[in-house]
């Protein structure tokens, strides 16, 4: 694998950590990007100890200012980004009847604006260079909905959308674009999510009963996927979306 620069949001925990971890066993240098500063930099630490080459970077993807400068401080120190993860997600389940501008306006921020903002941030270089690979986190709720994620799911099916047309614009200049979709991953922003919710134990056990294999994903799991989309030998793959789901969504 060559040493290309890959930049992983939502980087310090979960599903984040996990590939953060698979990106530096390829040999990339890898930016850790997450709002969370202290959690970026444990996973950075983590890399670094596994033998890879991780620098902790403090991001808020809602915020233009911090996007712009987090993306230059990453190229001034460890180079031009050629690998972008979009990972970083937030959420609440509540009745759609129940929320407001307010709550839709800090998903659509987070969930789709967020990746949105990343990729333009990124992708000029990629083009000029000719290779780049973008992995945007969906969600196999933005495929087929998901019960008290009513706007969740929009964003999910429009960072679908989103990556397909990327994938379009950008495959003749050597870049793919692609989306790996999780279903129910046991991961710390699941626990928050339910753990809000009064029957937590029951909302698990009702998404591990509706996947096919009867059980919740593993972060390392979605990872692999990740690894794969964004190595060398995936230059042909575009445009694709890839639930990692035990077959929660078949298509």
């Amino acid at each position: 694998m060559t040493a290309r620069v890959a930049l992983v949001t939502g980087g310090g925990r979960g599903i984040g950590r996990e590939i953060v971890l698979a990106l530096v066993a390829q040999g990339r240098a890898v930016a850790v990007a997450d709002i969370r500063g202290e959690e970026a930099e444990e996973t950075a630490a983590l890399a670094r100890a596994a033998g890879g080459n991780a620098k902790a970077y403090r991001i808020d993807i809602t915020d233009p200012d911090a996007v712009a400068d987090g993306v230059l401080a990453v190229t001034d120190e460890l180079g031009p980004v050629d690998i972008l993860v979009n990972n970083a997600g937030w959420d609440e389940l509540r009745p759609f009847v129940e929320t407001d501008e307010a709550f839709w306006a800090k998903v659509v921020a987070i969930n789709y604006l967020g990746p949105v903002r990343m990729t333009h941030a990124v992708l000029p270089g990629m083009l000029e260079r000719r290779w780049g690979r973008i992995v945007n986190i969906g969600s196999d709720a933005g495929r087929v909905g998901s019960s008290l994620e009513a706007v969740y799911s929009g964003c999910k099916g429009g960072v679908i959308a989103f990556t397909k047309t990327i994938a379009r614009e950008s495959a003749r200049h050597g870049v793919a674009a692609n989306v790996v979709c999780p279903g129910p991953t046991d991961t710390p922003l699941l626990g928050e999510i339910v753990g809000g919710d009064g029957d937590g134990d029951k909302v698990i056990g009702a998404m591990t009963r509706a996947v096919p294999m009867k059980r919740l994903g593993r972060p390392e799991e979605v990872a692999s996927a990740v690894a794969y989309f964004t190595s060398d030998v995936a230059g042909f793959v575009t445009g694709q979306t890839l639930s990692v789901s035990g077959g929660l969504t078949m298509s």
